[in-house]
């Protein structure tokens, strides 16, 4: 029995891809290297892990929750309340090992990529999404993930300009 689209089943697939091109960006860095950032406002490629797994954490509690009851609500109200940049200092991104979090990652996706494909019609299941400003909107698993894909994607970038910048400078001193 076929579960997805082909449409559905690349969606899935780049979501779970995100893993190897994480663990593929930082595989090689050096401790130091970790720390660097684009200016001193900005995260470090240590900080930009950090915030990625635990975002991602936080979405699949939304994409499990839809999977088993797409009548229920998702809040994250307690998570709104502060900043990102918040977060980051509480939960102690600047100073925490990548290599357990790069392993949550690896897992997590697997095994959420692992449960969409077995479902049928996932990525179309849904919560009422309980928004910052008090109002709430219907949500899609296939949002999620797409959102979640791009997000990773998207720092995935902003460490390899990180790390492009860091070396044109490190040349351009030699």
């Amino acid at each position: 029995m076929e579960f997805q689209t082909d449409q559905e089943a690349r969606i899935i697939d780049c979501y779970a891809n995100c893993a190897p091109l994480l663990q593929r960006a930082v595989q090689e860095l050096k401790e130091d290297e970790l720390d660097l950032a684009e200016n001193d406002e900005s995260w470090t490629i240590r900080e930009y892990i950090h915030h990625m797994v635990d975002g991602d954490d936080i979405w699949k509690v939304f994409i499990k929750r839809a999977l088993g009851n797409s009548q229920g609500a998702f809040l994250l109200d307690w998570y709104w309340q502060m900043s990102q940049m918040d977060w980051g200092r509480e939960w102690h991104y600047a100073q925490r090992e990548i290599e357990p979090s790069v392993a949550l990652f690896s897992a997590s996706r697997a095994h959420v990529a692992q449960l969409l494909h077995s479902t049928n019609g996932a990525l179309d299941k849904h919560l009422v999404m309980g928004l910052p400003d008090g109002n709430e909107q219907l949500v899609s698993i296939r949002e999620i993930v797409e959102m979640q894909t791009s997000h990773i994607e998207g720092h995935i970038a902003d460490i390899h300009r990180i790390l492009a910048t860091h070396h044109s400078q490190v040349a351009q001193q030699e």
